[in-house]
């Protein structure tokens, strides 16, 4: 496996404690394992991506392991789809590897699968790679996937941004991607705190150019949180800038707050561009 240059898009070639490619633009390997891939220039700010109290609330929430049922259902999805002799699973999007580092149970099928995390937030990265070794976690942008084309057999996408062309570009014919989105109801609790009304989530489905859909469901179930596990989920949602002071006041105090979940899961396949 090698990652290809963001800057040139040739290979990097894995040095001592760096990737190189033959351009000679060099990425060092930060002492916690990670690769940063990101160009100062691309960044777009200082410090993209979520900010140590984001990455702290997600982690605080799902460490509690409410979102675990949707974790155990993409698993399955991926050890019924995973192509046979898979050698690499991208999760987009990975924070600190809550998702990621569960992927590597599929190698008790799939021997030479190796398991990578991509996030453009560095602080994210910088704690996955220290905490789930037995992965490989890079900081980079989910626009422009810092891999050659076609090299990739699954890519987890969980919430995360992807252009549909990078998608195509990167996985094998044949190869998968997964991805959970919000369904109708979910955080409906939540989002009752905030707004008079509450639009439910759309129930468009995604197209994806070059893949087929193969599977699509809905897993919904109820969650009760305590007052800190309930604040830590609102401040991970796109929402939580509009929530005034009395509701996390409000959240804070709670013993049993109950808010459903509500993900739809779908497995696209890559079709073969020499297909009939």
């Amino acid at each position: 496996m090698s990652y290809q240059c963001p800057l040139c898009h040739q290979t990097l070639h894995p040095q001592a404690r760096s990737w190189c490619c033959d351009n000679n633009h060099q990425f060092d390997q930060a002492k916690e394992g990670y690769v940063n891939l990101l160009p100062v220039h691309h960044k777009g700010s200082k410090n993209p991506g979520d900010s140590t109290e984001m990455m702290q609330a997600r982690r605080l929430f799902l460490n509690a392991n409410h979102y675990n049922p949707m974790r155990q259902r993409v698993l399955e999805q991926l050890r019924q789809y995973l192509p046979k002799n898979s050698a690499l699973l991208l999760d987009i999007g990975c924070g600190e590897g809550y998702y990621t580092s569960t992927f590597t149970q599929l190698q008790d099928q799939h021997a030479e699968l190796n398991i990578h995390g991509l996030d453009i937030a560095k602080v994210a990265v910088r704690y996955a790679a220290k905490r789930y070794p037995d992965c490989h976690f890079c900081v980079a942008s989910s626009h422009r996937l810092p891999f050659d084309n076609q090299s990739i057999d699954a890519i987890v996408r969980i919430y995360a941004p992807c252009k549909a062309e990078e998608l195509k570009r990167t996985v094998k014919p044949g190869g998968i991607v997964v991805t959970v989105s919000p369904a109708p109801r979910h955080l409906y609790q939540l989002k009752a705190l905030i707004y008079k009304e509450v639009h439910l989530h759309d129930e468009n489905t995604e197209t994806l150019d070059g893949f087929e859909l193969i599977n699509d469901q809905q897993l919904h179930y109820d969650m009760t949180l305590n007052g800190q596990e309930a604040s830590a989920l609102m401040q991970m949602t796109p929402f939580a800038w509009k929530t005034p002071h009395e509701v996390w006041q409000q959240l804070a105090k709670a013993h049993d707050f109950h808010c459903e979940a509500d993900f739809s899961i779908r497995v696209h396949r890559r079709c073969d561009d020499n297909a009939a």
